[in-house]
């Protein structure tokens, strides 16, 4: 292992391609994994190695890329790429937005998400250490079909990388299988000295079957001139796969979360079923937390110490509070309290702030709400835009009627208030502290402190009623049977 790094000059990340393998709108490199773009997982490796320069160069859709990539890391410099195809024109695009450099510039690609920090930062330590003029990172492979091959000389130095049609061409032409047997291969993903690179790029033609300006072409006039060309080896083959089509995505993603869920299992959080179980990049979960299966945990959501979640559970930037239970829960931008318990079978919408030790029940939706302290909407309701107060029991049934059609109003119910079964909140209005409301009020008035709220009318029987107006259905048939009994 290298012994030392310093920052590179640049960073060039290709992220031209049209990606015509993925058979969509969206651009290649936008689609996402673990809650972020595929360039995302690059330029944050790629801003690990805190170069001078980091360069993104684009091409396919370019204002949309450009938007996003910049939302992603506003210091980045954008390389537009002309019509001249082939990666090494892209990188020498790339150099011309920022000039001349003096230093290490490191080539990778924007379709590349498992490259680490780490392993870059190894191959920019042997690039420098080693005062190589060119350091490709590469990995041996079981089968290197589709990949260049990595071919040495005696001294192990890179002589050159054979494309894979060109090395079973040679076995062909030859008889001679020893290049189209190396398993080592070429990732791509490059450390140059800067002025060689800037050099023998305006060397590089477009001459060949492709009439692409070859990257690869860079290594041979480095040695020629004295340069000296070598490897980094990577040991795993998963961070140097690039994603072509959906099903790679597929893959690669189930890798990174399997990754993601062994990191998470070492710190101290409890995954029942990690196969079930997705994780994405900018989750945090604190020790002793449990997973259980078939949870999904996206965005920013942030799960502290003690806390169950699942199964079956989705939350997207949902903030947890310690020891609160959540299972059988889809939540987006709400804050659970600690001790709280949500679920089964709940809907927390944005702006749910359900305070410590309360709960929210089976079949209930919430949305741009505040649950005090210990209060408890336990079953079958809704509550939207709404302020409930510390250890208030809400109903069975309960809603809050917050939209006249044209706008939004609030309901206020304070501390210690209990409602009895179905009760309709006509918004605005206001319910005092300690106030009851009757099973199935409908309250269009506020409410004051210690009152009770009915809206009582006196019973009305119509005896016989279905005989005559419904004498030929199942339930007269059954009232007539009960009344000859009686």
């Amino acid at each position: 292992m290298p012994l030392s790094s310093s920052s590179p000059a640049a960073v060039i990340v290709l992220a031209a391609g049209a990606g015509t393998r993925m058979k969509s709108d969206l651009p290649k490199i936008l689609h996402s994994m673990g809650g972020r773009s595929l360039v995302g997982h690059a330029l944050d490796a790629a801003t690990s190695l805190d170069p001078d320069h980091l360069v993104a160069v684009v091409r396919h859709q370019r204002e949309r890329v450009v938007d996003h990539v910049l939302e992603h890391n506003p210091q980045l410099v954008i390389a537009d790429q002309d019509d001249i195809p082939g990666t090494g024109r892209a990188v020498e695009q790339g150099l011309e937005a920022i000039g001349a450099v003096d230093g290490t510039v490191v080539v990778t690609y924007g379709d590349v998400p498992l490259l680490t920090p780490e392993t870059l930062s190894a191959l920019v330590a042997e690039h420098q250490d080693a005062k190589n003029a060119v350091t490709v990172l590469s990995a041996n492979v079981p089968d290197a079909t589709g990949y260049g091959r990595i071919v040495r000389d005696d001294n192990g130095l890179v002589t050159q990388i054979v494309e894979h049609k060109d090395a079973l061409k040679l076995a062909e032409d030859t008889g001679d299988s020893t290049i189209a047997d190396i398993t080592e291969i070429n990732s791509g993903i490059y450390a140059f000295d800067g002025a060689v690179l800037a050099r023998t790029l305006a060397q590089v033609s477009t001459d060949n079957v492709q009439g692409e300006k070859y990257l690869t072409d860079v290594l041979g006039l480095a040695r020629a001139e004295g340069g000296r060309v070598a490897t980094y080896v990577t040991e795993d083959l998963m961070e140097v796969e690039g994603v072509n089509d959906r099903t790679q995505l597929a893959a690669l993603g189930a890798e990174l979360n399997r990754r993601l869920a062994q990191r998470w299992m070492r710190a101290g959080v409890t995954i029942v079923d990690p196969t079930t179980t997705w994780i994405d990049v900018d989750v945090e979960l604190a020790q002793d937390v449990t997973i259980k299966p078939n949870t999904q945990l996206h965005g920013t959501t942030k799960i502290a110490t003690g806390a169950t979640i699942g199964p079956d559970t989705t939350l997207v930037d949902v903030v947890v509070g310690e020891a609160a239970t959540v299972r059988r829960t889809e939540g987006t931008e709400a804050v659970i309290g600690q001790g709280a318990n949500v679920g089964p079978f709940t809907y927390l919408r944005p702006g749910t702030v359900l305070g410590d030790t309360g709960k929210i029940g089976a079949f209930y939706e919430t949305k741009n709400v505040n649950i005090g302290r210990g209060a408890k909407l336990s079953h079958l309701g809704y509550a939207g835009d709404a302020d409930i107060g510390e250890n208030s029991n809400i109903g069975c049934g309960n809603i809050t009627a917050n939209y006249d059609g044209v706008n939004k109003h609030r309901t206020e119910i304070g501390a210690e208030v209990r409602t009895g079964s179905n009760t309709v909140f006509t918004a605005p209005v206001a319910i005092g502290d300690g106030a009851y409301t009757a099973a199935g009020a409908v309250i269009r008035q506020d409410v004051p402190a210690g009152a009770l709220a009915m809206n009582a009318v006196k019973q009305r029987t119509i005896e016989e009623w279905v005989l005559e107006r419904r004498p030929d259905s199942a339930a007269a048939k059954a009232a007539r049977i009960a009344n000859e009994k009686s």
